[in-house]
Order: C-alpha cells, then structure tokens, then sequence
C-alpha cells in the first residue's frame, strides 16, 4: 500500500475587485487546491508564463485588459506553443456576455452574481477537462400554439 500525497491543483483567480476575489477563493479553497489571485491582464499573462496554473477563473471586466483580451492572448500565445493550454473559467456581468466568452474559446462561463454550487461545479468540470456552461439565466423557451386551441368567440368567460 502506497501513501501518495494527493496533486495540489493551482487555480489563478484574475479580478480587479477584491470582494469578487475573496468570495471565489471561499467557495473554491480546500486542501487540495491552492488559490492564487491577481489584479490585472497583464498580471495574468506573467502568471501564467511562469506558473501555469491548472484552471484559470477570470473577470470578465478588469481594468484596461478585461477577461475576454487575457482570453484570446492566452489563446494566441498557445497557438505558436508559447505558453502550455490553460483552462478559462470567465465570470460574466450579464447573459449578453455570453456570446463574447464562447468567442474568446473560454471552456467556461458563470453569469454574476455568483452562486457557490454551481461555481464549486463549474471548477470541478475544467478541472476536469470538461466544460460549463451556465444555464441558469437561459430564458424559458415560450410554446406558441401548444395547448389547447380556443375556437372564435369562446375565451374566458367573466
């Protein structure tokens, strides 16, 4: 029988609002991952060049250099083998939001305010090397002629 000490997982959260960077570190934290935490794009770039983290969770707006740029330069840096794949878990302000990280090739995207399960599962999926995708502001789909057909003259009646 082997003790073999679990894998320390290293995820880099990006945001230049400190509250939004300690409630991520909150629900994320345990004994085997370690949080490490920047301020800016360009922070995120030197992170990840010297310590290539295993999930990166990222702001959608930071600063002068927000999610979706550090997206793409990571992605652009990969492409000529500069820098080694990282996974992007991008926090969004709105739905609209969307549509910017899957262009940006973000495995990931949580729409704010943030809600610990499915952050903890969104995590758990990268970590994985699956992807998240948050549902939970997707709008209810509206059936048009559905139910049951009301014939000329017979609605409610009052």
């Amino acid at each position: 029988m082997s003790d073999s000490v679990p894998a320390v997982q290293t995820i880099l959260v990006a945001s230049d609002a400190p509250t939004l960077r300690k409630e991520v570190e909150a629900v994320i934290s345990g004994p085997d991952i370690e949080v490490r935490a920047v301020t800016s794009g360009p922070e995120v770039v030197a992170f990840v060049a010297e310590e290539s983290p295993d999930l990166l969770i990222v702001d959608m707006q930071m600063g002068n250099m927000g999610g979706m740029a550090v997206c793409l330069e990571l992605r652009l840096q990969e492409s000529y083998d500069a820098l080694d794949h990282i996974a992007v878990l991008m926090l969004l302000d709105r739905r609209p939001d969307v549509f910017l990280a899957r262009r940006s090739d973000a495995e990931g995207f949580l729409v704010k305010p943030l809600d610990p399960l499915r952050l903890r599962r969104a995590v758990a999926a990268l970590l994985a090397d699956g992807t998240f995708a948050d549902d939970s502001f997707t709008p209810v789909p509206v059936l048009v002629g559905g139910g049951p057909q009301l014939q000329a003259g017979s609605g409610p009646r009052t």
